[in-house]
């Protein structure tokens, strides 16, 4: 089993993009060496700038810098990142489509020492509801260096959501990556489980645990919340006997109100895995968390079960 960590691999993939684009600068709150922006200023201190504890002037500043035909990545943890500096975001680079890539770290409840207040449970639907905006959350380490890349090529604002821990490699090696497309991490027939994010990993495993009661789940992993080919979505679906959305997030705004959505008039049952309006809270362990926010593969697991009626 091969792991990486999405941080770790975003600071390398970066130093490799800055290698080859002189454009590329980057920006950090105070924070670089957790969100692995210091690679990047290891290798390019001149086009490194440290902001401080100033996430709505460092957002601004990148603003600036899209101005005078630079890539700007902004870094901070997702909470900061997409909530202190919300109005930079919207006024200064949105509306105007300025080519900022801001990248939200310890997304999730990944940070889960620090508790409610470092915990970034509402970015996805922050992000998703600003027009422009292209939203990438990626489920592993592989997927962040083609997520990255993607925003790279991408004229326009990009928010890129990571997760603070090591994850397994699950990203298909065979598949082209492409914004806005689906991809199918697991093929089945009865049930289709649509995920983002970390999630991914747990539907994974619910899969194979039902498989061994029988049942046959699909797990489709959905690289970009925006945009989205909804006639893929739809298509994953046919056939199906009901439809299982999975995301560490909350459930207004994020990914089960997209497919509840996109699956409009369809008729086919459909059970959330999600954040159900709540803050999170400290904990031992992510995993701790996850299982008592109801986001683990068990949980996932019940909801396969009852739409194939065990």
């Amino acid at each position: 089993m091969s792991m990486h960590n999405q941080r770790k691999e975003y600071g390398k993939t970066l130093v490799e993009l800055g290698k080859s684009n002189p454009n590329i600068v980057v920006l950090e709150a105070d924070l670089g060496k957790s969100t692995m922006s210091c690679m990047f200023e290891a290798e390019f201190p001149e086009r490194y700038f440290e902001m401080g504890i100033a996430e709505q002037n460092m957002t601004s500043f990148a603003g600036g810098l899209a101005l005078a035909g630079k890539i700007p990545f902004t870094n901070t943890f997702a909470v900061f990142a997409t909530g202190r500096a919300y109005d930079q975001i919207r006024q200064s680079i949105a509306t105007a489509n300025l080519n900022v890539k801001i990248v939200g770290s310890s997304s999730g409840m990944s940070d889960f020492g620090d508790g409610a207040t470092h915990q970034s449970i509402d970015d996805v639907a922050i992000m998703s509801a600003i027009p422009n905006m292209t939203v990438f959350t990626p489920c592993d380490g592989i997927e962040v260096k083609k997520a990255v890349e993607a925003a790279v090529e991408i004229d326009g604002p990009c928010y890129i959501r990571l997760c603070r821990n090591d994850l397994e490699d699950i990203f298909p090696a065979d598949v082209e990556y492409k914004v806005g497309e689906p991809v199918v991490l697991r093929k089945g027939t009865d049930v289709v489980i649509y995920t983002h994010g970390i999630m991914a990993h747990a539907a994974l495993e619910a899969a194979e645990r039902a498989q061994e009661k029988g049942i046959s789940a699909s797990v489709v992993h959905i690289p970009t919340i925006k945009p989205l080919n909804e006639d893929a979505v739809r298509k994953l679906a046919e056939g199906k006997k009901g439809v299982v959305v999975c995301e560490e997030s909350n459930i207004r705004g994020g990914l089960n109100m997209l497919i509840s959505y996109i699956l409009r008039g369809s008729a086919l049952p459909i059970e959330s895995i999600a954040v159900m309006d709540v803050f999170g809270q400290s904990g031992s362990s992510h995993a701790e968390l996850l299982e008592y926010y109801g986001l683990d593969a068990k949980s996932i697991q019940a909801k396969i079960e009852k739409l194939a009626g065990h």
